[in-house]
């Protein structure tokens, strides 16, 4: 059933194209900068089924998504994730949906790279912040570098394409992203890299982590000839082509440049709660209507109603004063 053939306009007249699905809190890192080392994750039994994600996000579809991308946590760790990415592929048959992609740390890569083109996956974002194995593993806590990067030849051969993205850490990788990017440029990869967001209660200090990349622009700038493109993937990346090495480099800035005017997407977690935005703690419960009913009539209000409510725009900042983040859920529990 066609819910909406106008698709979802939000109240500043955005048309909301894109979804965002945690389809698990877990991970099998704990990357400092989003988790704490010892996570509470969410019971079980809160989780939303594979069948009701899959009729969830179908519902999306139905009502003007065009991008669907299952995030995390760690997607790959969520037990048979591949028969929900196995039954989503129907929409790329039919035409309904452009893109189905995910964004994942790789560690899972070598064993699902393959399934996943299968399925009509074309694009991954993998994360790394580092090339360096020590760094790797006292950023991840319990990472393998080795094993992620097996995962990275495992999707180019099966010819994923692939983006890198790299958090900027200051006094931890700021200097590596030279070397970071003439990696990826090397392999065809393009590298974006992400300024630390004020999320979740964490054991670091943002205030000592945080690089506005500004900074790191214009010291990029010393080596590299970076020239601004108009090149988008949907998401709120800028991009820039660097001239020796022939590759894109984008930039996500939600700390020093707000990128809210063209936001056109919107965020589902695993228990069926729906966040209109990053940055906000709005939201709305999607898993009752959906569980009240064996129709989508209710779910699809639900959706209506929340969409009326997406914000301008985020308010990102770290407070200096009690070192709090802005947002108190772990970026894990959003998928970022």
């Amino acid at each position: 059933m066609d819910f909406n053939t106008a698709g979802m306009i939000d109240p500043f007249g955005r048309a909301i194209s894109y979804l965002r699905v945690s389809v698990t809190d877990r991970c099998d890192f704990r990357c400092t900068y989003c988790m704490a080392e010892d996570m509470a994750f969410l019971p079980k039994r809160d989780l939303l089924t594979l069948e009701e994600l899959d009729r969830l996000c179908t519902v999306f579809i139905e009502k003007g998504v065009r991008k669907l991308r299952l995030t995390g946590g760690e997607p790959l760790v969520r037990k048979n994730v591949m028969h929900l990415v196995r039954d989503l592929s129907r929409h790329l048959k039919s035409g309904a949906l452009d893109e189905l992609t995910l964004t994942t740390n790789g560690s899972q890569l070598s064993r699902f790279a393959e399934e996943l083109a299968d399925c009509g996956v074309r694009r991954i974002n993998v994360s790394l912040d580092t090339l360096d194995p020590e760094k790797f593993r006292t950023i991840t806590r319990w990472g393998n570098l080795e094993k992620v990067l097996q995962g990275i030849e495992a999707a180019e051969r099966a010819g994923l394409k692939i983006k890198l993205n790299a958090v900027a850490l200051k006094d931890f990788n700021d200097r590596e992203i030279p070397e970071l990017l003439r990696w990826a440029h090397g392999r065809g990869i393009d590298l974006t890299v992400i300024e630390t967001m004020p999320m979740g209660e964490i054991d670091a200090d943002r205030t000592d982590q945080y690089l506005p990349l500004s900074l790191l622009r214009a010291e990029l700038e010393r080596e590299f000839t970076l020239t601004d493109i108009p090149y988008k993937t949907g998401g709120p990346a800028r991009y820039v082509e660097v001239k020796e090495t022939g590759g894109r480099l984008g930039f996500i800035t939600p700390m020093t440049h707000n990128f809210c005017e063209s936001c056109n997407r919107v965020r589902l977690t695993c228990t069926g709660t729906l966040y209109m935005c990053l940055g906000q703690d709005d939201a709305a419960d999607l898993r009752a209507p959906l569980r009240q009913s064996e129709g989508n009539e209710l779910v699809s209000a639900a959706i209506d109603e929340a969409i009326g409510r997406k914000p301008k725009g985020h308010d990102f900042v770290i407070d200096r004063n009690t070192r709090r983040p802005a947002v108190a859920r772990h970026m894990s529990v959003t998928g970022g």
